[in-house]
């Protein structure tokens, strides 16, 4: 089954475009090199994603058909290992790719840690050596449009995200913002939460208030610190960010984002995508 979701975005860029957003590849690869229970996580895991090496090969060659960038929004490894590595340099070095981390690019076994940015350092340089960008925060310039990828994998942003943000915001283009993590509207809260049926809706920015039924784990996870909450604010009201994609929630989704939209795209290891055409 192959899912290409069509988005088509009038920003005044220099001339028409193409992005093929893709997110949430969770490749399930280890060999030789890892030890035993990394090798049995691997297969565990491809029981539950299937065939990431598939889907993201059905990628390459749609963005190779349609002549567009393709911009991932994290968690293309589902967890660091050798292997994993291996293949995400490997599809870095062969494709033209603007990247933003997800949480599993720094999962060393999968759910067996908090994750904090001690944890994400202790895999962080290893795992950015496989990519061309900064997977925490980047910039890139398209026909007069500005694409900013940021990392909030762990339902965090931070200050100097929030700064470079700004000074991208400085250059006076049009941004499209890439992120892993959704962020909360009451709208989309609501959705998922009241048809959606699920009770944890893991966003970036959602009040506590709103989260008083969490469990005390995704409760801490996920209510906003100072930072991320001025980080949330700003991009809610900043007009030169006009849309967000992001991922994480294996669903494709199209929502209203305070006068803009925020688009998410799934993924989890199957053939879906999604075509943003830009003029």
């Amino acid at each position: 089954m192959e899912d290409l979701r069509i988005t088509k975005l009038s920003l005044g860029a220099e001339k028409p475009f193409r992005l093929l957003h893709i997110s949430d590849t969770h490749l399930c690869l280890a060999d030789e090199r890892d030890n035993e229970r990394k090798n049995k996580l691997a297969e565990a895991r491809r029981n539950v994603f299937g065939d990431g090496e598939d889907a993201l090969a059905w990628s390459i060659e749609k963005a190779k058909e349609l002549d567009a960038l393709l911009v991932h929004t994290g968690d293309l490894l589902d967890f660091v290992s050798a292997a994993n590595i291996d293949a995400a340099k490997k599809f870095t070095d062969e494709n033209d790719c603007f990247f933003a981390a997800g949480n599993h690019e720094f999962s060393q076994y999968v759910g067996e840690a908090w994750e904090d940015k001690a944890y994400r350092d202790q895999s962080l340089d290893r795992v950015q050596a496989a990519f061309k960008n900064d997977i925490r925060f980047c910039s890139r310039v398209e026909n007069g449009i500005n694409l900013v990828a940021i990392d909030n994998s762990y339902y965090r942003f931070e200050q100097e995200q929030l700064d470079a943000l700004k000074a991208e915001v400085q250059r006076g283009l049009p941004i499209l913002l890439f992120m892993h993590n959704p962020m909360h509207t009451d709208e989309f809260y609501n959705y998922r939460r009241k048809v959606q049926g699920v009770q944890i809706a893991y966003f970036t920015g959602t009040p506590a208030e709103m989260m008083s039924d969490y469990d005390d784990h995704r409760f801490r996870q996920q209510c906003p610190d100072e930072i991320t909450a001025e980080a949330a604010d700003y991009i809610a009201n900043e007009p030169m960010i006009r849309a967000i994609f992001a991922g994480h929630l294996h669903f494709s989704h199209e929502t209203p984002y305070f006068g803009r939209m925020q688009y998410v795209t799934g993924g989890a290891g199957s053939r879906v995508a999604r075509l943003i055409e830009i003029d």
